[in-house]
């Protein structure tokens, strides 16, 4: 059921035009038996079809059971399902390639004392999975060793580890930094997408007066070379009433050498920073802000010499006016944290969009019921903010869209995914809201809403950075709620596929960019 999206929209006396030209296409609904799920990974099948990996929960007491596999031909029709029971690992990330499935785990082995990565490879063809181990590091064990904590870093633990993928899959690295007593010893391994090992390289040098908390990654084409953003955190310096505590750094890597490129400009302290690598040409883009508390002021940019990693153009660009009426309207006396980079684009003539959402975590205690109390996490997806800068570094436009998302469980049904095309970038949501409010015409609030369906919006930037928004999906059609923020993207087609799931039923919903 194609329907094609070309709509003009009447907002508080304003003409809002936008054509959409986006279809969309139903799969059919199926009975799914396992109602406690985590979407985990979803690719091409490379055969026209799709290949999805859901981890399941049962019990009466929730725990992890293993990992359904399902198949979907090209017209969303589910062709077969595979359940990989499977359990005890901490599953770290998924992905197909070359007909082979493979699905990375982390660790602990109690009897040997150690930290490993495991990879399970199979076929879909014939489903016959093989364990392999990557790597294994001695050390006792301790918790929470493996993940990416954006604000609240404890390097006193004894191990910490953590994986990054590059923004293309072409391979990974993996940082293991292991502290007992007087050893210190961090390094840094590069595998490519085919599971080979690559190269590693003894970083323990450069942790003998800082320790890295790495955030995103860029790779050589070669797979030679890894480019790693992080933030350095000083050990043993004396700071100032004003000063951070650390810095950000890009670190050139390979199976010789490391350099390091710190961004130090008095009174412009950077913040969430992403390398990107085209061409030769190494830039990085993020935020700033004016004093060590976290409140960004604006966006940096960042060229440099992708040999030397020496700075040969920065540019600093205050947040406009525009894009503070987008956020607070009238109270600009609040502040802009917690930015965390959702999407980066970069176009044929070399500008870059990006896009980042305000992502925190909150914590209280609540009563269970049973005269006892325990603590609740909830995690909050909140604005997005989009930007767009040429190639020289200038500042063509930044906005802001409101929207307020809280969850406690499977945050895939909030935040949002984005998909940009002939310069325009589109902002998926989803939210039981039947419509946003509007301010002044243009400033729109998304709030989360109530009710078990889900709408599904689209926000657009056109090319000068002018918002309007439709409803593309109505929660009427849309019988269940999309996982909104875990789409498989095809560029080549054109096509952002969603799952879409709600106790014991399930669908594919296909949308597809017209030209």
């Amino acid at each position: 059921m194609k329907n094609l999206l070309c709509i003009l929209l009447l907002v508080a006396g304003s003409c809002l035009a936008q054509d959409m030209p986006i279809s969309y296409d139903f799969g059919e609904t199926f009975n799914d038996r396992h109602k406690y799920s985590n979407l985990v990974t979803m690719s091409d099948d490379g055969d026209g079809g799709y290949l999805l990996v859901r981890s399941y929960y049962q019990g009466l007491v929730l725990k992890p059971k293993g990992y359904l596999i399902e198949r979907y031909d090209a017209d969303l029709n589910l062709i077969s399902e595979y359940n990989y029971k499977f359990n005890g690992m901490q599953f770290v990330d998924g992905f197909f390639k070359n007909g082979i499935l493979n699905l990375l785990f982390f660790n602990y082995d109690f009897e040997k004392e150690q930290y490993e990565y495991w990879v399970h490879q199979s076929s879909v063809l014939n489903y016959d999975f093989k364990p392999k181990r990557l790597l294994a590091i001695k050390s006792d064990v301790v918790k929470g060793a493996f993940g990416k904590n954006y604000y609240n870093r404890d390097f006193k633990k004894g191990f910490s580890t953590i994986l990054l993928f590059d923004q293309q899959k072409n391979g990974f690295l993996i940082s293991t930094h292991h502290r007992k007593g007087k050893l210190n010893k961090h390094t840094l391994h590069l595998f490519d997408a085919s599971l080979t090992k690559r190269w590693e390289y003894d970083f323990s040098a450069e942790v003998e007066e800082k320790n890295y908390a790495f955030e995103q990654l860029a790779i050589s084409s070669d797979l030679s070379e890894a480019y790693v953003m992080g933030k350095a955190y000083f050990k043993k310096k004396r700071f100032k009433a004003e000063e951070r505590k650390y810095q950000y750094e890009l670190i050139k890597v390979s199976e010789s050498d490391a350099q390091t490129q710190a961004f130090q400009e008095p009174g412009k302290l950077p913040e969430a920073l992403y390398p990107i690598l085209k061409d030769n040409k190494l830039v990085c883009v993020g935020f700033y802000a004016d004093r060590k508390d976290n409140r960004y002021n604006g966006l940096s940019y960042y060229q440099l010499n992708p040999s030397t990693l020496a700075i040969s153009k920065e540019k600093y660009h205050p947040f406009t006016q525009e894009f503070m009426n987008d956020k607070f309207g009238r109270d600009q006396e609040k502040v802009i944290k917690n930015l965390i980079f959702k999407g980066v684009e970069v176009t044929a003539d070399n500008d870059i969009i990006f896009n980042a959402e305000e992502y925190f975590v909150t914590s209280s205690m609540q009563n269970t019921g049973t005269g006892q109390r325990m603590k609740i996490e909830r995690y909050h997806h909140n604005d997005i903010v989009s930007a767009k800068i040429d190639a020289q570094g200038e500042l063509d436009w930044v906005r802001n869209i409101n929207k307020l998302e809280v969850t406690q469980g499977d945050g895939a049904y909030a935040s949002y995914s984005s998909y940009a095309k002939d310069g325009k970038t589109y902002f998926f949501i989803c939210t039981a809201a039947e419509n946003p409010q509007v301010f002044n015409n243009e400033r729109m609030v998304f709030r989360q809403g109530f009710g078990k369906n889900r709408n599904v919006f689209v926000i657009s930037l056109n090319e000068a950075g002018k918002l309007s928004y439709e409803k593309i999906i109505d929660a009427k059609e849309a019988r269940l709620p999309l996982m909104v923020s875990k789409p498989f993207v095809t560029k080549e087609k054109d096509i952002m596929l969603f799952y879409a799931k709600r106790g014991n039923k399930k669908q594919l919903v296909e949308l597809e960019f017209q030209n």
